[in-house]
């Protein structure tokens, strides 16, 4: 277990230094710099003033350089400052990081804990009427864009029922409280949990059914009833020990996905996390912020990764990961 955990702690960090170059270099393609954002807020400035700030910033050199010179100083914990907040890269990132991972973490415990047994539920009952339906129902809800899905429940419940907010949720600030209470909380965080919620259900739903259906049809499933076993014991104790070992995967897969990429549901609902900081950050040329905040969705990519292989092999006693590392 120690060498696979080495081996895998070597190739994230290798698959990070490959983001960090490649961003590196895309933002920096990008037309414009921050130097050109303060010209064009300040018409005063002159071209030597711009030169001198390019210099001072290092932005005059060439893009290998400039990266060197960044990774040199990442390594040693400098991972910059923000243009737009004027404060450390992690001290902005570090309250919206803990946002995603609220709004996400929520979405996920849900969309599992109703997924999971409707998934058997439906599995028990193949090409019934509930079948069709909740078969319906998930491809209803993977089909459906989250801006739509969004935009719906903003104008039922927020405009129409006046039940809950539309967003708007004041942005954080370093060192500064997001909401005053937890009452605030859950209403701001209703309307997003919901709708990432429905867009994970009907997926693993139906991963669930798929595998218990598989499942059920096995001989040992049949050789477990014929000795009498309950229906119960068959279903949890049989069936769905073995089923869970490739839905895991998918949820662990799933999770860094989600946290990577909550984008569209935080920018509808103005939901101050990473997604929302991301998209903010490249509008606005902050090459520090955007560079590390998609760096740390990348970590959650790779850490989803690492979770759904160790969740396998501890499902699937027949699963080795010590091999891997050999």
């Amino acid at each position: 277990m120690s060498r696979y955990l080495v081996a895998r702690a070597v190739q994230t960090a290798i698959t990070l230094v490959l983001m960090s170059l490649v961003v590196f270099v895309l933002i920096g393609l990008m037309p414009g710099d921050p130097i050109d954002m303060m010209i064009s807020g300040d018409p005063q400035m002159t071209s030597e003033d711009a030169a001198r700030l390019r210099a001072m910033y290092g932005l005059d050199k060439p893009l290998l350089e400039r990266y060197l010179a960044w990774a040199l100083q990442a390594l040693q914990g400098n991972f910059g400052y923000s243009r737009s907040f004027g404060q450390p890269v992690l001290t902005v990132l570090w309250p919206r990081l803990l946002n995603t991972l609220l709004l996400a973490g929520i979405a996920f415990a849900l969309a599992t804990a109703i997924a999971l047994p409707l998934g058997i539920w439906a599995a028990q009952r193949p090409r019934s009427r509930a079948d069709y339906l909740i078969n319906l129902l998930c491809f209803a809800g993977i089909s459906a864009p989250p801006f739509w899905l969004a935009l719906l429940l903003i104008t039922l419940f927020a405009v129409f029922l006046g039940w809950l907010p539309a967003g708007g949720m004041a942005d954080v600030r370093p060192g500064t409280p997001w909401a005053t209470t937890l009452a605030d909380q859950l209403r701001h965080l209703a309307l997003p949990v919901v709708t990432l919620t429905l867009v994970q259900l009907g997926a693993y739903t139906r991963f669930m059914r798929g595998a218990m259906i598989e499942i059920l049809r096995q001989d040992y499933i049949r050789t477990a009833r014929a000795k009498g076993a309950s229906e119960t014991t068959v279903l949890w104790r049989h069936a769905f020990a073995n089923a869970l070992a490739p839905v895991l995967t998918v949820l662990a897969l799933s999770f860094g996905g989600l946290v990577s990429g909550a984008l569209i549901t935080e920018t509808m609902f103005a939901w101050p996390g990473m997604g929302k900081a991301i998209y903010q950050a490249i509008l606005d040329n902050d090459y520090n912020l955007a560079l590390v905040g998609l760096l740390m969705a990348t970590l959650a990519t790779i850490a989803g990764n690492l979770v759904a292989d160790l969740a396998y092999a501890w499902v699937d006693p027949r699963v080795s990961i010590a091999g891997d590392a050999a």
